[in-house]
């Protein structure tokens, strides 16, 4: 169930902090500051945003110190150590490329890339330029998939062979939909998969292990939009496993808040079964027992578990103490390369092989 969190104290002098600046004031970057914002080891120096009344009022309500129309304007000031893009796709290979030589580390939001090429690009220039780049794929930071995660490794639902997920969000129909929130998502030629599927395809790789194969077919209920908004993808894992993303961005499901988790996940091993429900409620039904819930505590705040957060901090602990990094660049290729591999399959209707 939800639960709360004391804050952390604020003990770091301006001197010993990441200095971290922001590309982007639309909807989504909302989390983004706010989430830096609360993490003891940053400082947010700066917003990057050629609106000017969204600019000012971004900065006002996360007070940030600096205003940038451009990157040329931010690096004339002086250049952050972090520089996070919260932008749409298309723009992140000329930003990255912008800034990959100039800051010590690059964070950026996905879909990493509108095409597999471009994203095969764009960590190619952070790695020769020698700039870590993060994506920002948050959905495994969900409190529910790390619990999932822990319950997984310790073996309570033993060898898992099965995984499944519902996705229902609700906010799909009509001319107006994705309008009040992120209106470019209704002239993406690839939506479901490229930009809200992905995210359960790192889920499931984090869960459940490598995707051998993939067998898809995608359809467009909401003639509004440009790109497919429902699919079934059916994914083979190198254990044996087997999962299926069953999606449309139109009906809805049970929950107060639709947007929380998205849909309902089954996640099945020899010795049980794990239940994520639309309130961020686990339930753990061992094999031949009934059905329980089980008891977890997250923090209900910012996005989605407070995701944005969990990830933000796990990005600032591994640039100022080190230790392993989740969502390199490079290794998220992966994700990318299975997006592909869908699309594949979906126009020659039959299962492809993951490279």
């Amino acid at each position: 169930m939800a639960g709360t969190q004391d804050e952390e104290p604020t003990t770091m002098t301006e001197q010993d902090q990441l200095r971290v600046a922001v590309v982007g004031a639309g909807y989504f970057a909302q989390f983004h500051y706010d989430a830096w914002a609360r993490i003891p080891e940053v400082r947010l120096a700066a917003l990057i945003e050629p609106d000017t009344d969204k600019a000012r009022a971004t900065a006002a309500r996360f007070q940030v110190p600096a205003i940038h129309a451009s990157l040329d304007e931010l690096f004339e000031a002086g250049a952050p150590d972090v520089l996070d893009i919260v932008t749409p796709p298309q723009t992140h290979l000329p930003l990255v490329e912008a800034a990959c030589t100039k800051v010590s580390a690059l964070v950026c939001q996905k879909p990493l890339a509108p095409s597999l090429e471009e994203a095969v690009e764009i960590v190619a220039l952070a790695r020769a330029a020698g700039c870590p780049l993060i994506v920002h794929e948050n959905f495994r930071f969900q409190p529910w998939y790390r619990e999932a995660k822990r319950l997984v490794t310790s073996g309570a639902l033993g060898p898992i062979h099965a995984i499944a997920f519902r996705l229902r969000p609700g906010d799909g129909q009509g001319p107006g939909a994705y309008l009040d929130r992120q209106p470019y998502f209704q002239a993406m030629p690839r939506f479901l998969i490229h930009e809200t599927g992905v995210h359960f395809i790192d889920t499931f790789r984090f869960l459940v292990g490598e995707v051998t194969a993939v067998t898809a077919r995608l359809r467009r209920l909401n003639p509004a939009i440009a790109g497919e908004d429902a699919g079934y993808v059916v994914f083979e894992f190198a254990g044996g496993a087997g999962g299926l993303f069953d999606g449309n961005r139109l009906n809805d499901h049970e929950a107060d808040n639709c947007r929380l988790t998205m849909g309902e996940m089954h996640l099945e091993g020899e010795r049980g079964v794990l239940r994520l429900n639309g309130r961020g409620r686990l339930w753990l039904k061992p094999h031949g027992e009934p059905e329980r819930e089980h008891d977890y505590t997250w923090q209900d705040r910012g996005f989605a578990g407070d995701c944005v957060h969990r990830l933000c901090r796990h990005v600032a602990e591994h640039l100022t103490c080190g230790g392993p990094l989740e969502n390199d660049g490079a290794a998220y290729l992966t994700n990318v390369r299975i997006v592909e591999a869908v699309y594949r399959s979906h126009a020659e209707g039959k299962r492809i092989v993951v490279d």
